[in-house]
């Protein structure tokens, strides 16, 4: 859902998708080909949220900020589920993992991995291609042209994800038994730890 706060609209490009179940509010302005998954909730109801081309926002993200704050999520962040943003920048082509939290001020780097579950503190600086997990979060190593490559790869398939769901998701009554003819979904992405393998 959409909602007006204060007087400010969100602003989203028509090539993005926002999901029903998702709650966008106020000063937000969306670019293009972005994803926003059901659950989430971005708040621009204190402040300013920008998020630039082709950026994702997963199942169950909050993005929000103190009052007087804007941030921005530059082109092909990607945020994984349930991820916390509050109040922090979030650099090009970086990947936020799945249940972490990035709080106020903080800067994350250009093309830089923020592990699940990882913790960045308030005010942290995080340099661009940097590996960073933990809790409290902190640099373990630089990230590599390969794992660049990866990320890339994935985040591409989420900015095909909002033409698939303006063309194809639709809501419908539950079928009651599997058709026989039901299609095997390929696999197109191989997971970090097969990546890693090769």
């Amino acid at each position: 859902m959409i909602y007006e706060f204060q007087g400010y609209i969100p602003v989203v490009h028509e090539s993005s998708f926002v999901h029903p179940l998702a709650a966008v509010t106020g000063n937000v302005i969306i670019g293009k080909n972005c994803y926003i998954g059901p659950g989430a909730a971005i708040r621009g109801d204190w402040g300013q949220i920008i998020l630039e081309d082709g950026v994702n926002v997963q199942e169950n993200c909050t993005i929000h900020m103190f009052p007087g704050k804007s941030i921005t999520l530059k082109e092909s962040a990607h945020v994984g589920h349930g991820a916390i943003i509050h109040g922090a920048n979030l650099g090009r082509n970086c990947l936020i993992g799945m249940n972490s939290v990035i709080m106020d001020d903080a800067e994350i780097g250009d093309e830089s991995i923020v592990g699940a579950m990882a913790f960045v503190k308030a005010e942290t600086k995080i340099p661009p291609r940097s590996l960073v997990v933990g809790n409290p979060a902190k640099v373990v190593k630089q990230v590599s042209d390969e794992l660049i490559e990866w990320k890339t790869k994935g985040t591409k398939l989420y900015q095909q994800l909002p033409k698939d769901c303006h063309e194809t998701l639709k809501e419908v009554e539950p079928l009651r038994e599997v058709p026989k003819n039901r299609i095997v979904q390929e696999n197109t992405y191989a997971t970090l730890r097969d990546f890693m393998k090769k």
